[in-house]
């Protein structure tokens, strides 16, 4: 076995895997995640399959927001479940839109509420729920479910 075999078994590869790697390119450019995150709108795209209803659940397991009352954050899965009309939400957009909510004191309701709120001016739906999990805070667990039905949404059934 020669000396170059022994240091690389498979043989030339390893001047193949040289000539890919001069067509990479390295940057230390990152984006700017604090203003991306400021600057965020919610987005919706049209609802392609309108022939029929279907389900659509999202789950944040990592929301975060502050205490109104103590200044201490508050953690939460927040899970939205859906049955789109004519809009889907576009999910970096929902992402960065949960993440506003990092430095913000809010009461556990209201986060629920508000991001139905939100979720339903923009996408107009048959049905969503938000169902805000929060972690156990002076002894006390935290779920909140906000609801909405379109009031067209029994007459379609």
């Amino acid at each position: 076995m020669s000396r170059e075999s022994r240091r690389n078994p498979e043989g030339s590869k390893s001047q193949s895997q040289k000539t890919t790697l001069k067509n990479v390119t390295l940057s230390n450019v990152r984006p700017n995640g604090k203003k991306m995150i400021r600057e965020a709108k919610l987005l919706r795209f049209a609802n392609r399959t309108t022939v029929r209803r279907y389900d659509i659940e999202f789950t944040c397991p990592e929301f975060t927001c502050i205490c109104p009352v103590s200044g201490f954050p508050d953690f939460a899965t927040i899970t939205i479940k859906y049955v789109p009309k004519d809009w889907c939400v576009e999910l970096k957009s929902l992402k960065l839109y949960f993440n506003q909510f990092r430095d913000q004191g809010i009461f556990h309701e209201d986060v629920s509420n508000r991001i139905l709120d939100d979720l339903v001016k923009l996408l107009d739906p048959w049905e969503m729920e938000v169902v805000g999990d929060f972690a156990v805070r002076g002894n006390i667990k935290t779920i909140v479910r906000a609801k909405h039905k379109h009031p067209q949404h029994s007459n379609l059934n």
